[in-house]
């Protein structure tokens, strides 16, 4: 099939959370994780055919819904799960949420990798948690290599230390971390008493499966599986986030329990139209998948020779293995907020302190090639 990704989408006025940011400027927004392409048509379909119904009452996961998931994760995966572990969120947020809750007390502590995606760093206080950061550790001489410092992670963790948050693939750093990695990251959780939560929502972003296929902590077994929580959703990769869906993956009834509960009367009822678009996406989206691989592929490169020849101060971070998303070295600008720097010339980009990682930016590429190009002249045209 042929996509058309090249098509500017107008989405300003839209209530778009990406452009409404910067509503009545001419910013470019390469900020939240959020693409500028439509939702495959199969999946725009199946929401048609959904409100031709007519009546959105509260929903539950209608029949077939389980077996979609299923299906696709021993396909795409290579795991076997029953439908007994999986419990329907409205996003992978308040599900870490859920898991910081669901063990130990107030008082106890959370552990994650950073520089991470934002939201890793504030759930532990929902549940009156502290929390420990293990910085990745980072090669310069393997042009921006990252990877888990695990005599760190020893070093770090308390007796008192509860849960381990994991992201894989990373954001915003981009590594795929290999099955070794994974099953080390499982055996230090076990031996230390650790609930295990992977937040794999960009693990169909892989941009090169051949070389660095995603290794899912689903597919662990032993001991560790009493104590995992495994978090996905369609809404990453096919560009539904709107539609608030998510899915956890817990084998221990037990801990299904403990996670539910941990979510109180928070969590909402789930839009019908969201479970269709779902099963749609992991059913028949797989050809507009890999369409959209290509495009990303192709922005990837476009970005990384761009940043090599024509943005000094700036480096890449290397290799980008997965997401749309660019994690960028700005220190050798020189300047002390980069992020409000590009701001001035015309492009919002997301600010690295968010993600506690200073002097860095995440620039979003899942966007048609010619926003990119122009966002990245703008950025050339601020050295002057």
């Amino acid at each position: 099939m042929a996509i058309d990704f090249d098509t500017v989408i107008e989405r300003r006025w839209t209530g778009s959370l990406k452009w409404q940011r910067y509503e009545g400027t001419e910013i470019l927004p390469l900020w939240v994780a959020d693409m500028d392409f439509a939702a495959p048509p199969v999946v725009l379909d199946a929401i048609r055919a959904r409100l031709d119904h007519g009546v959105l009452g509260y929903s539950k996961p209608h029949p077939g819904l389980n077996e979609a998931v299923l299906e696709y994760l021993a396909r795409a995966h290579g795991v076997k799960a029953e439908a007994s572990w999986i419990e329907w969120l409205p996003g992978l947020v308040p599900a870490k949420s859920m898991a910081c809750r669901a063990v130990g007390g107030a008082g106890d502590s959370v552990l994650t990798l950073t520089p991470v995606y934002p939201p890793f760093l504030s759930v532990h206080a929902d549940a009156q948690k502290e929390l420990i950061m293990v910085s990745l550790a980072h090669d310069e001489a393997t042009a921006g290599g990252w990877r888990i410092d695990f005599e760190a992670l020893e070093a770090a963790v308390r007796p008192d230390t509860k849960v381990f948050l994991f992201c894989n693939p990373h954001n915003p750093v981009g590594r795929v971390y290999t099955r070794e990695e994974v099953e080390r990251v499982a055996d230090f959780c076990v031996r230390h008493g650790l609930l295990f939560v992977s937040d794999e929502i960009h693990c169909d972003l892989v941009l090169d499966a051949a070389a660095t296929p995603h290794f899912s902590a689903a597919r662990l077994d032993g001991p560790v599986r009493e104590h995992m929580i495994v978090l996905m959703a369609a809404s990453k990769t096919y560009n539904i986030p709107g539609l608030a869906l998510a899915w956890a993956l817990v084998p221990n009834a037990g801990l299904r329990r403990q996670f539910r509960a941990g979510g109180g009367k928070l969590i909402p009822e789930l839009n019908p139209l969201s479970f269709h678009a779902t099963e749609a996406a992991l059913r028949h989206g797989e050809p507009w998948r890999q369409e959209l691989l290509g495009y990303l592929r192709g922005n990837r490169d476009f970005l990384t020779d761009f940043i090599a020849r024509r943005l000094p101060g700036l480096t890449l971070s290397l290799p980008l293995e997965a997401t749309y998303l660019a994690w960028i070295d700005a220190r050798g600008l020189g300047v002390d907020h980069p992020q409000a720097y590009y701001e001035k010339a015309g492009v919002g980009l997301s600010d690295g302190r968010d993600f506690a990682g200073a002097g860095w930016l995440r620039l979003n590429f899942g966007c048609p090639r010619a926003t990119l190009e122009e966002a990245l002249t703008r950025m050339e045209r601020a050295a002057g």
